[in-house]
Formats: structure tokens, sequence, C-alpha cells
């Protein structure tokens, strides 16, 4: 079960005009629930003109830089994102939780594999924790890299990336995209598309010799780059994506929910939420809101982050019952099969419902 827990900030270093990088100082009585697997991520939480704020940002370091570090992208109207790139200071304290996140591929030694990632923006972030332990700590891997941003100032992590391939010259490989700037033009010049993914396959990359594709970026452009891989006959085992959404997407994507029958307009059902051994039991109507932020209004402490489908945070089992989600971009089918649900997005479907957090 992910925790929250006071952390202090040790560092922060600005890595381009409008993204930081922070990292924190981890007690040592807390460094074993802060260890984390490359591609994991951190949520915050924080009051912003007295209302709680929660957002995630990818770890961007490795487990072997000996540190705990996070970038924060400055997004338009983001509370969170603003607050960090311009207000946040060294020594200030940061309600965190625990790492958590399946973006994540098994490191193997004895193993030489090969690792082709797609990235765009600030989804290089849990690309460089992947990317440099797979260097480190992987001597017989490959890995090639497809970034994509606007403009060159806009390359987070440039130099980093530069050193990487600087030291590992052999086995790195880097393509930068620029949208915003013409550069050689063709297959490395505008934005990663599937269209770009499939020229790649035929001169950078083979498809059949790629142990894992890692993507992470903007909807668009992950759907294009899987339906292009699969197009291909990758096997969806072998891609692997994190999907980065703002808050206002989220709410707009929940605000589409599924139309129920109309003899079920008026129902309610008796839910029941198991979480740190205890329960709350409250009515929740059909139509009414998922069980997420019933259970919140309910007074049960349920974890949370995104409430856009995307984390998994919120994962919890239906062990009795039915619920239907509105969304799900997280849980894979062995976990719906085990009755798992992602409870921002669950509302019931039956007169009793039984919710655990805790198995």
């Amino acid at each position: 079960m992910p925790k929250f827990h006071p952390l202090k900030v040790n560092d922060i270093r600005r890595e381009t005009a409008d993204c930081v990088s922070v990292s924190f100082d981890v007690p040592s009585e807390l460094s074993e629930e802060y260890s984390f697997i490359p591609g994991q991520y951190l949520t915050f939480r924080t009051e912003i003109n007295g209302e709680d704020i929660r957002r995630s940002y990818s770890i961007c370091s490795a487990p072997s830089d000996g540190e705990l570090r996070v970038a924060v992208k400055k997004v338009e109207g983001g509370r969170f994102s603003t607050y960090a790139n311009e207000e946040l200071k060294v020594g200030d304290e940061l309600s965190t939780m625990t790492p958590m996140g399946r973006f994540t591929v098994p490191i193997e030694p004895e193993k030489g594999k090969t690792y082709v990632g797609f990235a765009a923006g600030s989804g290089i972030t849990p690309l460089m924790s992947i990317m440099k332990t797979v260097l480190r700590e992987e001597p017989k891997s490959e890995f090639v890299l497809f970034y994509g941003n606007r403009h060159t100032p806009s390359i987070i992590f440039k130099e980093e990336i530069e050193d990487l391939k600087n030291r590992y010259i052999d086995r790195l490989s880097v393509y930068h995209l620029l949208s915003g700037e013409e550069l050689n033009g063709g297959i490395f010049s505008g934005r990663i598309d599937g269209i770009k993914c499939k020229a790649w396959s035929e001169k950078v990359f083979n498809s059949e010799q790629v142990d894992h594709f890692m993507l992470c970026g903007p909807g668009t452009m992950i759907e294009d780059i899987r339906q292009e891989l699969e197009s291909q006959g990758v096997a969806r085992e072998k891609v692997h994506f994190e999907l980065f959404t703002t808050p206002g997407q989220a709410k707009e994507q929940i605000a589409k929910k599924k139309a129920i029958a109309e003899e079920d307009k008026g129902k309610k059902s008796a839910v029941r939420v198991i979480i740190d051994g205890t329960e709350f039991s409250f009515p929740l109507g059909y139509d009414g809101d998922n069980v997420l932020d019933a259970a919140l209004k309910a007074g049960a402490d349920v974890p949370f982050a995104c409430k856009g489908a995307v984390c998994a945070t919120c994962k919890a089992k239906v062990q009795k019952g039915e619920v239907e989600m509105d969304m799900n971009y997280s849980l894979e089918p062995d976990e719906l099969e085990a009755n798992y649900v992602l409870t921002c997005q669950a509302h019931p479907r039956s007169e009793e419902v039984i919710v655990n957090y805790d198995i």
C-alpha cells in the first residue's frame, strides 16, 4: 500500500527554461520504502490556495545514482508544475508517496538485449532512469533513443544524454527530432509518429531483433507507434508505454461516461470499501460518483494520483459484485481477469459491491 511521508528538498536544478529537476533527502529509516525500480514515479501532495493538489512525476535518476530525483516541466495552467518551477526552494518539505509504477523492464546483467525508446518532451524522464540503468548494468545491451522536442533549448537532459552517448558510444544511439526547427529533414524531422517508426524500422533497427520498446509521451504518439509495431508483428508484451495526461484531459475523459441502461438509472448499490483493515460503507448510485470519490467522501483515506485511468495508484480488487470502468489505460488483462479495477473509473453495477485495497 503506497504511503505519504514528508521529504525535504535537497537540490533544485534548472534543466530548461520551463523544467526543473528536484532531488530529495530520504531519511535512513525510509530508505527501503523509497527504493525504486527504473521507470517508476513519485506522487506529491500539497495545498495550493486552500486546495489539496496531487501530481505524479517520473523519477529521472537511476538507482545507481544514489539519489531520488524527478523532473517537473511547467505546463500552462499547471498549479503544481508552476509552483515547483517558480516557488519551491531547497529545504522545503513535500508530502511524497512511496514509488509506484510499472513502466519497467527486468534488468538482466548476463544478457545482451536491444531496447528502442520513443519519448516526447518530458516523456524522457522515466526513459532516462531506464536507459542509464540498462547501459550501466547490462554491459552487452544496446539502446536506441528517438526523442522529440520543439526546439533545441527545450531538450530536457540534453547534456546528460550527450555524456551518455560519449561514454557508451558503441551501445547508445540517439536521434533528436525537432518539430520547430529544420534539421536534416525527412524521417528525422517533425513529430514522432507511426510513419516515421516504419521508416526507422527499415533503416535504424530491426523490429524482430528488439527485446523491449519503451514509449512515453502524449497518447496520440503512443497509439500511433503501438499500431505500427503491431502491424509489424511485434508481440504485445514487448511494447511498454507510459501515458502522460494532464488533470484537464483526465476531467474531459472522465466526463465522457458510458451511458447506462434506462432501467438502471436511479439504482443504488450498497458499497463496502476495505483499506488498512478498516471498512467504510455507503450507498452509491449507478450513475453517481466513481467508487474512489465516494470513498473519499465517506472518510476513507484511499490512495490516488491522476484520476485519469493512467497511473493505477487507485487499483483495488472487487471481492463481491460488479463494477464498470469508464476507461482503463494501465491495468493488464490478467489483472482485469483477477477482478482488479481502477476505482477512479469504477461505478457499481450490482446491488452490493465490496472493494478491497488491501489485497
